[in-house]
């Protein structure tokens, strides 16, 4: 067997430690793994397709990032070429079966997914991975990298606590997530955040103030506010930043912690900063379970295709990686349960949730 691996969308930790597992699983059963460059884009470049062995992935399971490079821009079936966006899909099949490929691993979010499920259509032997920091994608308990970037929000916002209290100030932090509040839901609770936004639940601008305000009055002189990139108040919309135009894509989420923190200030008097974490969390060495994690979805990918389950995603359905249609990934979005213990958990802790 002759298999490709890509990773393709927002990069993760743990993406290496998946490389490194469908090496290691394929080489067992005398098979040949080739890394293919940016997502689909090494198929279009000299060099962008080449053997991966057990020697050159050799101590990646530690390394943020991917050894493969990655991109979120760009799909194959609407790619910019001499300034118009084509379908150039026809060509990556052609290039997969002039590799003499047998069979391909997809790792990426549910963009990612999507691409893949179109490759799938058109006869392509895939199998796909689940990656994200936003744990947004459905039909999987967790994605690796959610956990590694929850542990460095959580540590920022240790840091933070100190300074907010020498400044007597009210700290609002931005984290990613995009529609989903599980970074922010996560990391607010573990570092005793004293407000938490989510995309899941609007807010009240009052609620959230007076929850601020509420904190000088019982003698604790500041607070601490996560907001996740999606949150937005009641009858309001999220915040985009405006970006430069790059590949059709203007607009994109962020800046409503600044928001937040102003009309905070502007409601309560108090000295109010806001600070965003962004691209912050999606690097460093993974944790401990996000390396086991990853080593157990790339493992599971090569089973996979040994029992032929193409078409698939590999789904962690603790305590079994198990096989599921690719389509249940991206069917629907994995909003945070509003009945969940870890939201009830807050509740009961006195966080304020914004309603």
């Amino acid at each position: 067997m002759r298999i490709a691996v890509n990773t393709g969308g927002g990069d993760a930790p743990g993406l290496n430690a998946v490389i490194r597992a469908v090496v290691h699983a394929a080489e067992s059963r005398g098979w040949n793994v080739y890394g293919v460059n940016e997502g689909y884009n090494g198929f279009l470049r000299p060099g962008g397709v080449h053997p991966l062995t057990t020697e050159m992935v050799r101590g990646i399971t530690a390394l943020g990032g991917t050894i493969l490079g990655t991109v979120n821009t760009g799909s194959p079936f609407d790619f910019p070429r001499n300034g118009e966006r084509v379908d150039i899909s026809d060509e990556i099949v052609n290039k997969f079966y002039e590799n003499k490929f047998d069979a391909f691993v997809a790792i990426g979010g549910d963009g990612s997914f999507r691409i893949a499920k179109q490759f799938m259509d058109k006869g392509l032997p895939m199998v796909c991975v689940p990656k994200t920091i936003d744990n947004d994608v459905n039909a999987t308990h967790v994605t690796f990298g959610f956990q590694t970037a929850v542990n460095t929000a959580t540590d920022a916002l240790d840091k933070l606590h100190s300074h907010a209290e020498s400044h007597r100030r009210i700290m609002c932090v931005e984290v990613m997530g995009r529609y989903c509040g599980w970074i922010a839901l996560h990391s607010g609770v573990a570092a005793t955040a004293d407000i938490i936004l989510l995309p899941e639940i609007p807010f009240d601008l009052d609620i959230v103030a007076k929850a601020a305000e509420r904190r000088y009055k019982t003698g604790r002189n500041f607070a601490i506010a996560v907001v996740a990139e999606g949150a937005h108040p009641k009858d309001g919309e999220m915040t985009m930043l405006l970006d430069k135009q790059e590949l059709g894509r203007e607009q994109r989420l962020g800046g409503i912690a600044e928001k937040v923190a102003a009309m905070i200030a502007a409601k309560t008097g108090r000295e109010t900063r806001s600070l965003t974490l962004g691209h912050l969390l999606r690097g460093g060495h993974p944790t401990a379970y996000d390396r086991a994690l990853a080593l157990q979805y790339g493992a599971a990918a090569v089973r996979a295709i040994e029992q032929r389950a193409f078409g698939t995603m590999v789904s962690y359905d603790p305590p079994d990686m198990v096989f599921r249609p690719v389509s249940e990934g991206i069917d629907q979005t994995k909003y945070v349960p509003l009945d969940g213990e870890l939201i009830q958990c807050a509740r009961d802790m006195g966080i304020c949730l914004g309603d």
